[in-house]
């Protein structure tokens, strides 16, 4: 840098390239943080989820034999809900064509008076504009969004892993052949490689629902099980009764008659901290049932009673996998990016490697 004339001592021209060096840091150090967030960091997105970390990886089965999972992931703390379904439908679906199925006019129906039609909380209206087509139901925005299949799971699941907006309904988290409703490879879908938000697995779920890590002592179950028999961190039948309830309480046995807001128990979750993984609603999950063309649900539901609710009741409830139903909804798992740790070390090492370059420069100045 050249100065005119003799205004500054050399004290004065220190302590400004001090403060220049110091300014430079401050722009890389920003810099790097910037980069790195755009570089694995997801853009704008109009829906957004609530994930709880499900830790102490490795962990033992049950004495049902589920449970154990050798990894860190999370779990939504809710189900999915209408009104982020509705930015799906809208955002895949803008001209209303339903060519994949992923609406169904039931959802439509918002309709009370029968436990098993209606209760639907999403309106379909052909002549809204392109993109604006699928509405919630005001009353029913919240709920957990129901009547769809298997293969909507894993659409919106697919769609999520790749950034919504355009994202792929097809690819991603699971490969889905055909271009059809029900996809041509229907009953060999699963997992692929790499996927980063996905439907849950039988044991992500179990574990999410009713594993808790501590002792005996701690609070945790008795007899150092660390299994708890209900989703409610109890083993103790959960009170059918309207929400907030108690510390133990669910929407079962008809209490309601509907279901609720997600989250709406706020004083009952599973150890983790996740809502209704009893009650409400049933929840879809990547495991086959007794047959080839039914997929699991788990959790009881609104209609159900408690014994729904129990671990012990793992493998008792399926659905045809392109049929949705009343009281069947679902919730999403994940698992960190690789690549973003490793592009956040990256940012982190060129921030240091600027900051002792500027220190190293200020101390032979």
């Amino acid at each position: 840098m050249a100065w005119a004339g003799n205004t500054f001592s050399r004290l004065e021209l220190h302590m400004n390239d001090i403060q220049h060096a110091t300014a430079r840091n401050r722009v890389f150090a920003s810099f790097c943080l910037c980069c790195t967030i755009s570089l694995f960091a997801s853009p704008a997105s109009a829906v957004t989820i609530a994930w709880v970390p499900v830790g102490n990886p490795s962990n033992a089965n049950d004495l049902t034999g589920y449970g154990a999972v050798a990894y860190n992931y999370s779990i939504d703390k809710y189900d999915v809900t209408n009104s982020q379904y509705v930015e799906f439908l809208n955002a895949k679906d803008p001209n209303g064509t339903n060519s994949l199925g992923l609406y169904s006019s039931n959802m439509g129906d918002s309709s009370t008076a029968s436990l098993f039609t209606g209760h639907g909380g999403i309106a379909f209206t052909p002549s809204n504009p392109a993109g604006t087509k699928y509405s919630v139901i005001a009353s029913n925005a919240n709920h957990p969004v129901t009547w769809v299949t298997w293969y909507d799971t894993l659409r919106f699941a697919n769609w999520l892993n790749n950034g919504q907006g355009n994202g792929d309904t097809e690819s991603g988290a699971y490969t889905l052949l055909g271009g059809t409703p029900t996809p041509s490879n229907a009953f060999s879908i699963t997992r692929n490689a790499g996927a980063t938000v996905f439907l849950t697995s039988q044991n992500e779920w179990y574990k999410a629902a009713y594993y808790d890590p501590r002792t005996t002592a701690q609070g945790g179950p008795p007899a150092g099980g660390h299994y708890w028999l209900y989703p409610t961190t109890s083993n103790t039948e959960p009170t059918a009764e309207a929400p907030p309830g108690s510390s133990n309480s669910a929407n079962i046995n008809q209490v309601l008659g509907d279901m609720t807001n997600v989250g709406a128990y706020a004083g009952t979750m599973s150890p983790y901290g996740a809502f209704d993984m009893g009650g409400n609603v049933y929840q879809w999950n990547e495991a086959l049932g007794s047959v080839s063309s039914l997929r699991e649900v788990l959790g009881g539901s609104y209609i159900t009673g408690s014994g729904a609710l129990q671990s012990s009741f793992i493998g008792g409830a399926g659905g045809e996998a392109d049929m949705g139903a009343v009281a069947d909804g679902f919730r999403l798992a994940t698992v960190p990016e690789p690549s973003s740790f490793a592009l956040a070390a990256l940012g982190l090492a060129g921030s240091i490697v600027w900051r002792r370059r500027a220190a190293a420069h200020e101390s032979a100045n």
